[in-house]
């Protein structure tokens, strides 16, 4: 699949494919510097209902974690979300920060953090990460398993790559 520039479609449409493919993946992976240099991912899980306008992902992280004290010193991280059963998948890059925002972690809040922070939206160790999307790429395969299994078959004999396995698309959204 070649990416295809958004400029065949409208912004808020592809932002919306974009949405649909994030928010039925619960974990997203976290990718950012370590300070030795080395690269570091973290499974966390995106709290958002929607994709706002100003394209930001937010998750909950303890303020303990090493995480929280690397994303201080260096933002730029790139999320992935990866749904084999739909095979879709999501690359975003984008810089994260910390917001200090009580009414934006009580709207966030759902019960299943509660295992991570017993105190509530009101704990202590709760640091609201909010990760501005710079950059987004997303792959979406609409054919079957088995159209895709001929096509690749079918490539291997002809010796031509597959096309048209599905949607390939990168935006810019900062």
């Amino acid at each position: 699949m070649t990416a295809t520039p958004d400029t065949s479609r409208d912004q808020h449409d592809v932002r919306g494919t974009l949405w649909k493919l994030i928010k039925d993946t619960r974990f997203g992976m976290l990718t950012h510097r370590h300070p030795e240099g080395i690269l570091h991912a973290h499974p966390l899980t995106t709290q958002n209902t929607d994709l706002d306008e100003d394209a930001t992902l937010y998750f909950f992280v303890s303020r303990k974690t090493h995480l929280f004290g690397h994303l201080q010193a260096d933002g730029n991280v790139n999320v992935s979300y990866a749904n084999p059963d739909a095979d879709s998948y999501v690359s975003l890059s984008g810089h994260a920060r910390f917001v200090e925002d009580r009414a934006k972690v009580e709207a966030l809040w759902s019960q299943m953090a509660k295992a991570w922070f017993p105190g509530g939206p009101a704990d202590p160790d709760l640091a609201l990460l909010a990760v501005d999307i710079g950059h987004a790429e997303y792959w979406d395969v609409k054919e079957s398993k088995m159209v895709q299994l001929f096509k690749l078959a079918r490539a291997a004999m002809t010796g031509k790559q597959p096309r048209n396995l599905g949607e390939h698309r990168e935006l810019e959204l900062a």
